[in-house]
């Protein structure tokens, strides 16, 4: 898709300013349509795990530029991703989140795929015209151009050509490192099901939040009382004080913000937040009996030195613009799912460390219920946040929003980034912009230069 005569080039440059950002970056349904076309369907994006098609034949089902796909270990054992459609009429072939199978087959007329997405066979194969080829790529369920995996975690880019993977994650793949790194065995699982959840709101406002040292203390003020209010003697099985303490540290003053988190940015719209638990204020802790183990069960896989490494990694979420936030001590990704440009579906996972003790993913459960669930009473703060900027943006108040907190304080970043010299400066949202402009006008290196049809 092309920018129209309503949106020229010119027009869509000056909607960013380096310390803010035109209100219709958030409500103008073309701006939208083109960011669909322009950013997620030339950027790589997260599509899943390799957990979750560990032999040929299984497969998952996903959508990117809300085009349906599917992902599947092919019989040679290599990752496709295919466009979820039957070459005969158009049908959606697969509609089961997830399987196993041997073939693909469309439920319309049976025309039936290989793993790869070769077509096998068609029924009542006779009277067509003679150029119908069953052998010819044009007549298969089309493969997405570029496929790949780092460490387990699989991204595609539906452009052909474009921004290699390597460059695309840069620094960030050591937030990557830091999820698996955790596993004694060094392998994750996808595991415990998914929390699924929409909002009514434009889907850059939930990256926008996840990296927002400066909102819990006001955004989630009900949910801190309540938990400052809770005696610590009641019985709870373990899920309970989870929740007490996860809350109570959104309550931390301003000072500990500011000053004791951190937040980092790296290129093409990527960014991190310091972690503001840390063991013996959140899940675990050195007296914990579980924690115990799964400390001993790192030493004797890891050594001593390398566990104390991978402990003191303090990171809370880590944003993989444009599509994907993870928590790599607390074993939790989300991924978003624009859907028009007022309405967002986001999926939750929670991730298995494969030589942990047991109780270890029961605590990432409770955690994702406490803090990513649908009946969560944090999640619940934030959605209704995401609502009160979408019914405000519908008003005719003010036509650009400030950006600009830390603007003048960052610092560069060792890593060729940039990091706040105050921990809630918005610098994070000022990058993911950086890269929103170099999608939408093709002014850097992160836009690929051919998407396919």
């Amino acid at each position: 898709m092309s920018i129209t005569a309503k949106i020229n080039p010119e027009e869509l440059a000056r909607m960013v300013e380096p310390a803010r950002v035109h209100r219709r970056i958030y409500t103008d349904p073309e701006i939208f349509e083109l960011e669909m076309s322009r950013i997620f369907g030339t950027a790589w994006v997260y599509v899943g795990h390799e957990s979750q098609i560990k032999k040929p034949g299984e497969y998952f089902t996903a959508r990117v530029a809300r085009k349906p796909l599917v992902i599947v270990r092919a019989a040679d054992g290599s990752i496709r991703a295919l466009h979820n459609q039957c070459a005969h009429r158009g049908a959606m072939v697969v509609a089961n989140d997830a399987g196993c199978t041997d073939e693909f087959q469309c439920c319309y007329h049976g025309w039936t795929y290989h793993l790869d997405g070769r077509l096998k066979a068609v029924p009542l194969n006779n009277g067509y015209p003679e150029d119908f080829d069953t052998k010819n790529p044009k007549t298969a369920m089309v493969q997405v151009p570029r496929v790949e995996s780092y460490r387990g975690f699989i991204f595609l880019s539906l452009a052909s050509e474009g921004q290699s993977f390597e460059d695309f994650l840069g620094y960030m793949k050591t937030s990557l490192d830091d999820m698996v790194d955790r596993a004694p065995d060094g392998e994750l699982e996808v595991a415990g099901g998914v929390f699924k959840h929409t909002y009514d709101g434009n889907w850059k406002l939930y990256l926008e939040n996840l990296c927002d040292a400066a909102h819990p203390w006001y955004t989630h003020r009900s949910s801190i009382a309540a938990a400052q209010q809770q005696k610590d003697d009641v019985f709870s099985d373990g899920t309970g004080e989870i929740a007490i303490r996860q809350m109570r540290q959104n309550g931390a003053p301003y000072s500990f913000w500011e000053n004791q988190v951190g937040i980092w940015t790296y290129a093409n719209g990527h960014s991190y937040l310091g972690d503001y638990h840390d063991d013996s204020k959140l899940v675990a802790a050195l007296n914990d009996t579980t924690f115990r183990e799964y400390h001993s069960a790192m030493e004797a896989k890891k050594g001593k030195a390398e566990t104390q490494r991978i402990m003191e990694v303090r990171r809370w979420n880590s944003n993989f613009y444009p599509n994907m936030s993870m928590m790599s001590q607390f074993q939790q990704l989300r991924v978003i799912h624009p859907i028009s440009v007022n309405k967002t579906v986001v999926h939750t996972y929670c991730f298995k460390l494969k030589g942990a003790p047991e109780q270890m993913f029961r605590n990432t459960i409770s955690f994702a219920n406490v803090v990513n669930g649908t009946g969560s009473l944090v999640l619940t703060d934030d959605l209704e946040i995401y609502n009160r900027v979408t019914l405000g943006l519908s008003s005719q108040g003010a036509e650009w929003l400030e950006i600009g907190r830390g603007f003048t304080t960052d610092e560069p970043d060792p890593h060729g980034g940039r990091k706040g010299k105050n921990s809630t400066s918005e610098v994070y949202i000022r990058n993911m912009f950086k890269a929103w402009r170099g999608y939408m006008l093709g002014d850097s290196d992160t836009g690929a230069k051919k998407q396919v049809a």
